[in-house]
């Protein structure tokens, strides 16, 4: 049985790494950001000579997560929070502005939200995740102040992201800031609160997306290589999703010839071929959902979306905050909200109590064979591998485990190289 990881190199090498950027914010002297092919966003050691001091690796969601909310709080949903965390409302809307509603990946609430935010609710700007305009295939972090900035960077990017490597652009920001990023985003930037009194104090809001897993930078190059893109450094523009609901996967580059070309795939084609190269750390995760943030967004799914018809996103008050946020925007004109129902979010996402239940038994087989596990603290686990998998599931979730355990190489220290130009041929 191995031991709880103790460093921020043990847990990029034992590949528990989320890529989420908070050990360069918190130890900035140490460790800096970098793209790693074949893994996604990492942190490399930008001067051996500065000594790890310990905090990354504390406030690190690779290496460990735990809730610390009240389950007894008497305005949570109760019958939702063993699954799902602390939830206190549940809605269907969408952004009130066309053209938000229009660009984002479902119904544009999470840029709603943060324009509201920027707009009337006293804060300075936004820290999230943008396209690279030198290589649009990657991402960067950026720090939007308007309408303008939040609208060239909607849409879901399914490539590496690291927007905790900047919180410190919030912290010196002169008013508080609203944050967003994938579900162990925001639990880093929790936890980084904790250490960090000015990040605290200038914290103004954490949304959340809902999130299946990251895609490495492989991923996408592999996808461009396949619908005709000879040079991904050709390409000027790549979106994942938006532009409709849910959107289509659009690349536009130039050919050798000069001239303009451009692909499409559906969203379910793209992702599809994306998701086979999720980074593990994807596979162990038993957040989804946003469970750590004020505010999280995602698609209803709960029914077939039709042709042509206008995005719509599930918006989940997690803190009180939040609630309150959800409710001062709404009531601005900055969001609108259809139907309040509990049920919409198990109904969305009905295979997640599997992928809850089937966690227990993935880290049960981890720790026998001497893989890194994370520190699960305040997440029910096994109650949901005795209620929602069958037989076969069950044997599928010990067996499917120790296979990936050898084939993914989870019992060594792998070496984890940056590619400095983005890794286009």
């Amino acid at each position: 049985m191995r031991l709880p990881v103790l460093s921020i190199e043990e847990v990029c090498s034992r590949q528990l790494c989320t890529g989420c950027g908070v050990c360069a914010s918190v130890e900035p002297d140490r460790f800096r950001m970098g793209d790693a092919l074949e893994y996604g966003r990492r942190p490399f050691v930008r001067d051996a000579a500065a000594a790890e001091t310990g905090e990354a690796v504390k406030v690190c969601p690779g290496a460990s997560l735990e809730h610390t909310f009240d389950p007894s709080d008497p305005e949570l949903i109760g019958e939702l929070a063993n699954a799902w965390g602390p939830v206190y409302e549940v809605w269907e809307g969408y952004a009130s502005d066309e053209a938000i509603r229009h660009a984002g990946s479902s119904g544009g609430a999470a840029t709603a939200l943060a324009l509201y935010c920027i707009e009337q609710g006293g804060m300075g700007g936004a820290l999230h995740i943008g396209a690279r305009a030198d290589r649009p295939y990657l991402n960067e972090t950026v720090y939007s102040t308007g309408r303008d900035q939040l609208l060239a960077n909607t849409g879901s990017r399914y490539a590496p992201a690291s927007p905790c490597d900047s919180l410190h652009l919030i912290e010196q920001a002169e008013k508080p800031s609203v944050f967003i990023g994938k579900p162990c985003d925001a639990a880093a930037v929790q936890r980084a609160q904790t250490i960090r009194p000015e990040l605290d104090t200038k914290l103004g809001a954490v949304i959340a997306f809902f999130c299946a897993g990251a895609p490495s930078t492989r991923g996408t190059l592999e996808l461009l290589e396949q619908v005709g893109v000879d040079d991904p450094d050709r390409v000027t523009s790549l979106r994942y999703r938006g532009k409709g609901w849910p959107g289509l996967w659009t690349v536009t580059w130039t050919d050798a010839d000069g001239n303009e070309r451009t692909e499409q795939r559906t969203y379910a084609e793209s992702w599809h071929f994306l998701q086979k190269y999720r980074q593990w750390r994807c596979y162990i995760c038993p957040d989804h959902t946003g469970e750590f943030a004020d505010i999280a967004v995602g698609d209803p799914w709960y029914r077939e979306v039709q042709p042509g018809e206008a995005g719509k996103s599930l918006i989940i008050a997690r803190t009180k905050r939040g609630r309150d946020i959800i409710h001062a925007a709404a009531e601005a004109g900055y969001i609108t909200l259809e139907t309040k129902d509990a049920t919409l979010l198990p109904r969305s996402q009905p295979n997640l109590l599997h992928t809850r239940g089937g966690l227990w038994a993935r880290l049960k087989v981890l720790r026998l064979l001497g893989a890194a596990v994370p520190v699960y603290r305040g997440f029910e686990l096994f109650r949901f591998w005795r209620s929602e998998l069958t037989l076969k599931d069950k044997v599928r979730s010990f067996t499917g485990t120790a296979k990936r355990v050898f084939r993914k190489r989870l019992r060594e220290r792998v070496q984890v190289a940056e590619v400095v130009d983005g890794g286009g041929r």
